[in-house]
Formats: C-alpha cells, sequence, structure tokens
C-alpha cells in the first residue's frame, strides 16, 4: 500500500507537445555535405584557375630562369589571339564537324538502343562505352593504322576510285574530325539514350492517332522530349573536342594543328607560360561563350 501511494494518479489531461527539435543542427546539415565538394572545387579549380590567371598577366619578357614578373600585361591576350586565330578557328571548326558526323550516328544509334533493342539493350551499351576501357592514346593510335596509307581503308577507298592513285586519309584535316568523332562518340549517345530510353510510347501512339507522319512525330513529340539529353551530349562532346590535340597531333600535320596543340607547346615546349596561359583563358572564354548561346537557343527553341 505504501508503495502504491507514491505512483501518480491520472488527472484526465492530455500529454503535453513534445519539446521543439534542435533546428539549428538540421538547418547547418546541408551545408555540411557540402564542404566536402566545395573543399574539392577549391582546391582544384578555383586556386589553379586563380594562378592561370595571374599567370596570364606576367611580363611576356620573363622566363623560369630569369623569373616572373606579375606585370598585369593584359596586352598579352590580344597578341596571342592576332597570332593564333586559325587554331582557334580550326578548333571550333573541326569539334563542330565531329559533332554533326556525331549526332548523325549517335541519335539513331540511341534511339535503336532505347527504343529497339529488346533484350539486347545492355549488351549494345557494353559495346557502347567499350572502346573507353582503352586509354584515349591508344584508341587514337589505332585510327592512325586503321587510316595509314597501306592499310585496308585506303586500299578500299582507291579501288572504288574514292580516293586517287596517291590519296591519303592520315595527316588530313578528315583523319582529325574522324579521330574527334570516334573518340567522343560515347560522350553523345550516353545521354541521348537516358533520355529516349524514358519515352512514353504512349504519346507516340496518340500522335499517330492524331495523323500524324512518323517525320511530324519525330519533330514534334521524340525530339522535344529527347532534348536534356541531346543539349548534355552535345556540350560533353563539343567542349571537350574543341580543347583536344592528341587527335591533331598523332592524325594531323603541323597544318591541322588545333589551339590545344598551340597551348601543349607553349607550356611544355617553349615554356611560354605568360602565353599558354593566355591561350587557355581566351579559350575557355570563347567555348563559354559559344555554350551560353546554345543554351539560351536551345532553351528557346524548347519553349516554342
Amino acid at each position: 500500500m505504501t508503495a502504491l501511494a507514491h505512483i501518480p494518479t491520472s488527472t484526465g489531461q492530455p500529454p503535453g507537445p513534445p519539446p521543439p527539435p534542435r533546428r539549428g543542427r538540421h538547418r547547418l546539415l546541408p551545408y555540411l555535405l557540402l564542404l566536402p565538394g566545395a573543399a574539392w572545387l577549391l582546391l582544384f579549380f578555383a586556386v589553379p584557375l586563380f594562378q592561370l590567371a595571374a599567370a596570364s598577366l606576367y611580363d611576356p619578357s620573363g622566363s623560369l630562369s630569369t623569373g616572373y614578373a606579375l606585370t598585369w600585361a593584359f596586352g598579352n591576350y590580344p597578341d596571342v589571339l592576332q597570332a593564333y586565330w586559325p587554331q582557334f578557328a580550326r578548333s571550333f571548326g573541326y569539334a563542330g564537324i565531329a559533332l554533326v558526323l556525331a549526332l548523325l550516328m549517335g541519335y539513331p544509334l540511341a534511339y535503336a538502343i532505347a527504343q529497339k533493342a529488346g533484350r539486347w539493350k545492355n549488351l549494345l551499351l557494353v559495346c557502347v562505352v567499350a572502346p573507353m576501357f582503352t586509354s584515349f592514346l591508344v584508341r587514337t593510335l589505332a585510327w592512325k593504322t586503321i587510316l595509314s596509307d597501306n592499310g585496308a581503308l585506303v586500299g578500299l577507298l582507291r579501288d572504288v576510285h574514292l580516293l586517287g592513285p596517291d590519296g591519303r586519309l592520315l595527316a588530313t584535316p578528315i583523319a582529325v574530325i574522324l579521330g574527334l568523332t570516334y573518340n567522343f562518340l560515347p560522350f553523345l549517345v550516353l545521354p541521348l539514350y537516358a533520355s529516349l530510353e524514358r519515352l512514353d510510347h504512349r504519346l507516340l501512339e496518340a500522335a499517330g492517332d492524331l495523323y500524324a507522319s512518323p517525320v511530324q512525330t519525330f519533330r514534334r513529340v521524340t525530339l522535344p522530349l529527347s532534348m536534356p539529353g541531346l543539349i548534355a551530349g552535345t556540350l560533353l562532346f563539343f567542349i571537350p573536342a574543341t580543347g583536344d590535340y592528341i587527335n591533331a597531333e598523332l592524325l594531323g600535320t603541323p597544318n591541322e594543328y588545333m589551339i590545344g596543340n598551340v597551348i601543349d607547346s607553349a607550356f611544355l615546349v617553349r615554356l611560354d607560360y605568360p602565353q599558354g596561359a593566355a591561350l587557355s583563358f581566351l579559350l575557355m572564354a570563347a567555348i563559354l561563350a559559344v555554350v551560353f548561346g546554345y543554351l539560351r537557343r536551345a532553351g528557346t527553341e524548347e519553349v516554342l
């Protein structure tokens, strides 16, 4: 009885509300999750970018032996642009032509894998990605063998009179463009496949019920719905293709050199750091201008 006397009796009142959560810790959690990525970008992107910007303004008369002085030499930019504008134009021209070829091959390939492959889908995806299991350099050297003057491809083209008796593919702009197309094609196909694989077949059937032709169905239904993958794929293809220098180095001659070859030579051969840094910043600025213009145009067309 004594023990029971200490048991509190119910008053009939509902229990009070639970104590409020500690909101300060929950508010900080997203920022704490961002810290590793932000630190990585700061250390390996922002800091090198700042150093590159400073190097582009060094006194061009300096050298590694005498040292470089930061003289805010903004004249480095117009000087390198005047000296190497053909390589800039060639880089964007080669990358643009390669992008068109990749779209002509990559879009039907991605559509076939996503919509028509059935149980062979995974195998075909592996075939698309398989070349990337080897290094970029090995793949380009393989193309050098394929396009060689004594190779089977050149011999076949000579036999069908598409090439003259002394015609060649290697060490020509065609070889560089083919190398760019081949090496960066998976970067275009995979995002396209991801968009086309989610395509709702009922929308295509509805377009057919509304008497749309196959061309109209593609233009008004398939293409707009695949636009996110198309935009991502074209950017993933075009940006690295513009700055590439391996294909021009191995498959071309100095007449086919792109701006990446000039930057590589400035940093590693001529040791002209101000020139190489200025060229790098001009290339980044040009690519960003093209990308932003393309995204604005693609966004407008998607809305329309």
